[in-house]
């Protein structure tokens, strides 16, 4: 039997636990019990411990590969990874269901006929990220780096739930989608929405060289934020 929400929640107050999921969940790509062991500074046998508990309560699974690349006799044997867990979890004393007006505000939405209130829905997610976005420059202080703006924004994403990660191609994407539980029945409504509040979190940052822009990827949101600026990117519509 899987734990409740509230048992799973329970599970990420022993330190060395949470300290392995917040390592798996922000890497970028699934990791061993040696992996997350260095990550945390934890012996192998704790980590496996721990990682398996999370497994258990579907806060994390598993899967296996040769992380040597090779197949076939002498191989090896396949390592044990650990990634992001499908399952949501969510606590509210007492209980609400927010997610039942906003599918139904979704469906009303898309259900209307002509462009005027897609439009609309992305005109208001852009200022509300443009507000977002003043008060992190704000923050960064009267002329601040470039270096500095991106910690200000990586600060800023997270504190929105997107869990961003740097990639090698110094773009930025988002581990994950606030706006998860929408997305399967409403896949442009929210992506538009989601483009819409990052490309204003950038104008209102005011570093142009950041833009943002829609690149789906299996496990990710919707956005990407590069630093090379083409011409015509970024969110139209938006504004």
């Amino acid at each position: 039997m899987n734990p409740t929400d509230i048992e799973a929640v329970a599970l990420l107050d022993e330190p060395a636990r949470r300290a392995l999921y917040d390592a798996v969940v922000g890497a970028s790509q699934p990791l061993s019990r040696d992996e997350a062991a260095s990550a945390t500074g934890v012996s192998r046998a704790l980590a496996a411990f721990h990682l398996d508990k999370l497994v258990e309560a579907g806060l994390l699974e598993v899967e296996y590969r040769r992380l040597s690349g090779r197949s076939g006799p002498g191989a090896g044997r396949p390592s044990k990874l650990y990634l992001r867990g499908a399952r949501e979890v969510a606590v509210s004393l007492p209980a609400r269901q927010y997610e039942v007006p906003a599918g139904l505000l979704a469906t009303a939405l898309e259900q209307i006929a002509g462009p005027t209130p897609i439009e609309a829905l992305r005109s208001a997610a852009h200022r509300l990220g443009e507000g977002i976005g003043a008060a992190a420059r704000k923050r960064s202080g009267p002329r601040p780096s470039r270096k500095r703006l991106r910690a200000e924004l990586r600060e800023t994403l997270e504190a929105r739930g997107y869990e961003p990660l740097d990639t090698p191609t110094g773009e930025i994407r988002f581990a994950n989608c606030p706006f998860h539980a929408l997305v399967d029945d409403h896949r442009d409504l929210v992506c538009g929405m989601n483009l819409a509040l990052a490309s204003g979190i950038l104008d209102g940052l005011g570093d142009d060289r950041l833009t943002a822009r829609l690149d789906p990827q299996p496990g990710r949101c919707c956005v990407a934020i590069s630093g090379d600026a083409a011409p015509g990117a970024g969110c139209e519509g938006c504004r």
